[in-house]
Formats: C-alpha cells, sequence, structure tokens
C-alpha cells in the first residue's frame, strides 16, 4: 500500500526527534506561546451561556510544516468547551482541508501526541506557522495526516490539551475533541455538517484524547457519538499510577511520570509541593512548559521516592495524588459503543523500561500492555461487541506506531465503507487487575 512508506518516514521522524532531544534541549530552551488575539475570547456572552461545540472565530491559513507553508488550506476554529473540572473554556481546533475539496460525508479527527506543558507546542499554533522545539513533533506527524488527505478526508486537529497544556488530563482531552468535531461540523468555512461522519484516529497522547472521546460521546456528545464510525487508538494509557510503577527507574521514559503528576496537578488544582523533596520541587519546577522532548531520556533512573519526602515513598500515602489518578483512570470510565481498534507494543525493553515488576508485565517502555489487554476485555465483558485488540509483542511504543497507524487506517476506511467491525472479543489473553493500585 502506498500509504505505508509515508507512515514508516513518521515513525522515523519522531524516532528522530526524540533521540536528539537530549542534544537539542540545551539550545532551545521552552519558551510561551506568542501573543495572538486568535486565541482570546471577547464576546458579550458569557461562556457559560453558549452551548459546547460553538464557533466563536474562525480563519482561514496555509497548513505550515515546520514553519513552512504547504497547498493544503486549514481552518482554524476558536470553540467552546470545558475543562477538567467542569468549567466552561475556549479552545482552538484546525481544520485540514483534502486538496481535492471537502467531501461533506466524511472526515477524520486526529487527536496528536504533541504530549507537552507548553501551550506554545499546541497543533494549532504549529499549523499556523510557529516554530518551536517541543511543536517539532507537529512537522513529524504530517506523514500521518497526508494519506487522510489525499484520500479525501477533511482532518480535524484538536488542540486536544486545551489551552493550558493540561498534558494527561484525560477526561478534558476528551471534551476538547468532542467538542472540536462539532466545532468542526458547524462552521460554515469548512464545509461539514450535521450528518459528516467521522472517524477517531490518535496514538500514544492521541490515544488518550481518542478513548475518552469514545468513552464520554454518550453521555456528553449524543450528536457527535451517533455520526462516529469508530475509534482507532494505540500506545494507551490506562491508569497513570499503574503506569507509575512501569516506568520508575526506566532509562528513557522515567521522567515522562514526572509531566504527568505535573499536567493533571494543573488541571486539577492541586498543590504537590507540601509532599516534595528539594530535588522533586526542582524536577516538577523544570516540567511547567516542558514537552516530551525536554523530558525523553534526560530523567534516566528516576523514581517517585526519589522527588518525595520520605514520609510519602508510597504513593498511595498521598490523597490527592490518589484521587486525581481515579478521575483520569480510563479504566473507570463509561465504555465506548463505537468499534475501537486498539494496538499495543510490549516489548518496551528496546526502550530501557524493564517488564519485569510484579504486577505490571511487559509493556512498550511507557504504557503496560496488560493494561491495556485487560481494558479490550472490560470493553467487550461491558456491552461493546466490536472491539478488535492487536498486541505487538516485539515492538516497543516507538516502533508500534507505524505498524499500527497502517493497519489503523485501513481499519478506519472499512468502518466509512460500511463493512462489518471485526472483533477479538472472547480471544483477548487476561491482562492485569485494573483495580485501583499505585
Amino acid at each position: 500500500m502506498t500509504r505505508t512508506p509515508m507512515l514508516r518516514r513518521g515513525a522515523s521522524a519522531l524516532a528522530a526527534i526524540s533521540m536528539a532531544a537530549a542534544v537539542l534541549t540545551a539550545f532551545a530552551p521552552a519558551a510561551a506561546a506568542a501573543p495572538d488575539s486568535f486565541y482570546d475570547y471577547g464576546g458579550s456572552a458569557p461562556l457559560s451561556s453558549l452551548a459546547p461545540g460553538t464557533v466563536l472565530q474562525s480563519r482561514t491559513l496555509s497548513y505550515h510544516v515546520v514553519g513552512l507553508p504547504t497547498p493544503v488550506a486549514a481552518v482554524q476554529l476558536l470553540y467552546r468547551t470545558t475543562d477538567a473540572e467542569g468549567r466552561p473554556v475556549v479552545n482552538v481546533t484546525s481544520v485540514l482541508k483534502p486538496p481535492g475539496g471537502v467531501d461533506p460525508s466524511k472526515a477524520i479527527a486526529y487527536q496528536s501526541f504533541y504530549d507537552s506543558l507548553n501551550p506554545a507546542d499546541s497543533p494549532s499554533r504549529a499549523i499556523a506557522g510557529d516554530v518551536t522545539f517541543g511543536g517539532l513533533i507537529n512537522g513529524a506527524e504530517g506523514p500521518f495526516l497526508a494519506p487522510m488527505l489525499a484520500q479525501g478526508y477533511t482532518v480535524i486537529v484538536a488542540d486536544t490539551e486545551g489551552q493550558k497544556a493540561d498534558f494527561a488530563a484525560g477526561p478534558e482531552y476528551g471534551m476538547n475533541t468532542l467538542d472540536s468535531i462539532r466545532a468542526a461540523t458547524r462552521a460554515p468555512a469548512v464545509g461539514l455538517n450535521s450528518h459528516t461522519r467521522v472517524g477517531m484516529f490518535g496514538y500514544s497522547g492521541g490515544a488518550i484524547a481518542t478513548d475518552w472521546a469514545a468513552a464520554l460521546a454518550p453521555s456528553y456528545a449524543p450528536d457527535v457519538d451517533r455520526n462516529l464510525v469508530g475509534a482507532a487508538e494505540g500506545g494507551v494509557l490506562v491508569n497513570p499510577a499503574h503506569n507509575l510503577t512501569y516506568v520508575s527507574g526506566s532509562f528513557g521514559w522515567s521522567g515522562v511520570a514526572a509531566m504527568a503528576i505535573t499536567g493533571v496537578a494543573r488541571s486539577y488544582g492541586i498543590d504537590f509541593t507540601p509532599y516534595l523533596n528539594d530535588y522533586g520541587k526542582t524536577v516538577i519546577g523544570k516540567m511547567q512548559n516542558a514537552s516530551i522532548g525536554n523530558v525523553l531520556y534526560q530523567y534516566p533512573g528516576l523514581t517517585w521516592q526519589q522527588m518525595v519526602k520520605p514520609q510519602y515513598a508510597d504513593p498511595t500515602s498521598v490523597k490527592p495524588f490518589m484521587d486525581s489518578v481515579a478521575k483520569v483512570d480510563v479504566g473507570l470510565a463509561p465504555t465506548p459503543t463505537v468499534p475501537m481498534f486498539i494496538g499495543q507494543g510490549a516489548n518496551g525493553v528496546l526502550e530501557g523500561t524493564p517488564g519485569d515488576k510484579p504486577g505490571v508485565g511487559p509493556g512498550d517502555g511507557v504504557m503496560i500492555a496488560g493494561d491495556v489487554r485487560e481494558l479490550a476485555r472490560q470493553y467487550c465483558a461491558t456491552g461493546n461487541a466490536h472491539v478488535q485488540y492487536t498486541q505487538y509483542d516485539l515492538l516497543s511504543h516507538t516502533l508500534a506506531m507505524p505498524v499500527w497507524a497502517a493497519a489503523a487506517y485501513g481499519w478506519l476506511n472499512d468502518r466509512f465503507a460500511d463493512r462489518p467491525a471485526p472483533t477479538s472479543c472472547g480471544q483477548i489473553a487476561p491482562g492485569n487487575s485494573l483495580a485501583p493500585r499505585p
């Protein structure tokens, strides 16, 4: 298939960015997002009086890749949505128009894996032409978007983390995604409508948004849910407390746990400072505007215990942490009703994370295969009969992405073609218990 080389180039670009991060970060400190009035709501009506998904502003520009304009037109929308604590806020989505013209019958919501605590690194900023170190991830995703556009799909790319960059706050990701779809199908400048069928596609950080959007759609956005053809996700985060155990002390991914703690604290207004020792305060301080490129392979061996005071060495002793983790645990969220394609790597040793910790088992370096398997089994057991699960036992997080993406793209094409959704229900090996634990 002609799309496969493009997917491989995308993964190669991501890997190159990750491996170069330790060198480049010293010369590319995180900077605040440049002022842009487009991101500000200046209307007279209170946001609380507006329905989620209401379009507040619109502009059309060229889709940029690493600061360079392309012939693809992007319509950017400022819209009303909801944050992690249920408050009305604004967010931005970018809608990429296929070169052959918009087909109002179909669109793909592509959830980016930009993974950053810096709003300057958001997809909308990169698409508008801004260039930041953390935003380079958005350039690496271009080859994953190209085949969608070439096949005539309109592609919706939301700033899934919101305008505060609330990294790892899953429910907020989900609502941002659903309201992005609402906005895209309501904006006259886009060309979609209330009957447009939508498929969702996301890997890693993008899987957080995809899974939570699928889980929340029936209750939060039933108007969107009835038009969803399916959700494809890979490299899936289930319970961050479990992942803390898995990546703790690892060579490459241990710093991402500190990013997640920072993002969840930000999204729910939690102050973890009383629990941190001096080193922990230093680490969390550095995370405030960090992207994943500022963290990967730069905190080798980092553990929770190194960052907290001795009396809090057991994460379960920090009640605000455990309470917040429960809020972002997708294993405790409702079961999606749409067909699901779930892919998960299981050879994290390739990225420096051993899989021999009790109760955890192998993962892809950052996500835990046993947790994802059990999530898929849970979906099957609670009413979703169209869950397809694929595990890549030889591949790590980065290496699994092109393999998953090629299969996921074909799977979504089949959903738009109204072919019967395949299922792995009844054939998925048992996974880890999803009961809360550190």
